[in-house]
């Protein structure tokens, strides 16, 4: 599975002009599942997110994770992170599972990070067009890859 995650000071995703989710403080998570990915994939990066020390402490080092700081984490399934561009100019989607293999890990994944968040995690809709608004802090962006690690 590969995520992106982006340190946010807020962030929403709309389906369809109706909100679908949002979070104040915290991490926006858009997450591509591959081709080949486990449970233990998704097992790996649920555990790994909340944990993420990149919210800054007293000394402006970053020390804190989402859940020292009491944030959120608002996911967004998103195959095209999973694109390859090494030929052409047009990506090629080849490396992302296919809907029957993503949906059940992706839904595992969700399951796994509220368990270990306590708390519901708001989120996209696995193969909607979505409008996601995220008012970035930092910025931070970092890449999760639960094969590359």
């Amino acid at each position: 599975m590969r995520a992106v995650v982006q340190r946010v000071h807020s962030a929403s995703v709309s389906v369809d002009a109706e909100e679908k989710g949002r979070i104040g403080p915290g991490l926006l998570v858009f997450v591509g599942v591959e081709e080949g990915d486990s449970a233990d994939d998704a097992a790996w990066l649920a555990h790994k997110l909340p944990t993420l020390r990149v919210f800054e402490d007293e000394a402006e080092r970053m020390n804190r994770s989402v859940k020292d700081i009491g944030g959120g984490i608002l996911v967004i399934s998103q195959f095209t992170l999973l694109g390859n561009l090494r030929k052409g100019t047009r990506p090629s989607f080849n490396r992302a599972a296919p809907p029957q293999v993503a949906v059940p890990l992706y839904e595992g994944f969700l399951a796994e990070l509220e368990r270990k968040l306590g708390q519901t995690v708001p989120r996209g809709v696995f193969g909607a067009y979505m409008r996601i608004m995220a008012d970035n802090d930092g910025p931070v962006t970092l890449i999760l890859d639960t094969r590359r690690e």
